[in-house]
């Protein structure tokens, strides 16, 4: 049984990593590409290190394993986070199919901070219209 549940995560990791890479090439922009090689590969690597886990009885090694599980899936949609937003930030094109940009002028240009669309100087005093 346990053969069978380590074939069907590993196949499932493999196959997550395999359309990762498949997205690199397809996706028509860095934004569609970043997205999901992040997401794909964060997958299929958890989903590797789960297998390694449950090959591997060992307690070491299922505590490393689940550390870098943990850490991983921590830190990888933080830092596509963090390189989408520079990457936004310098400039870097959306594809031309792109319908809506939700940030376009939201933007401050000397502090890169984001503006709120919500008017912070509405009084709290109006009644609401129903």
């Amino acid at each position: 049984m346990t053969d069978i549940i380590i074939a069907v995560l590993s196949t499932i990791g493999a196959l997550a990593i395999l359309f990762a890479s498949i997205g690199i090439l397809r996706m028509p922009d860095f934004y569609l590409r970043l997205s999901v090689t992040v997401k794909a590969a964060t997958l299929g690597v958890g989903l590797l290190l789960l297998c390694a886990a449950i090959v591997f009885p060992d307690v070491s090694v299922t505590t490393k394993t689940i550390a870098i599980a943990f850490f991983l899936m921590l830190t990888a949609p933080v830092a596509a986070h963090m390189i989408g937003r520079v990457a936004y930030i310098t400039g870097i094109k959306v594809w031309k199919g792109t319908i809506m940009d939700e940030l376009e002028g939201m933007y401050d240009e000397e502090t890169h901070e984001l503006k709120s669309t919500h008017d912070d100087s509405s009084s709290q005093d109006e009644p609401v219209k129903k």
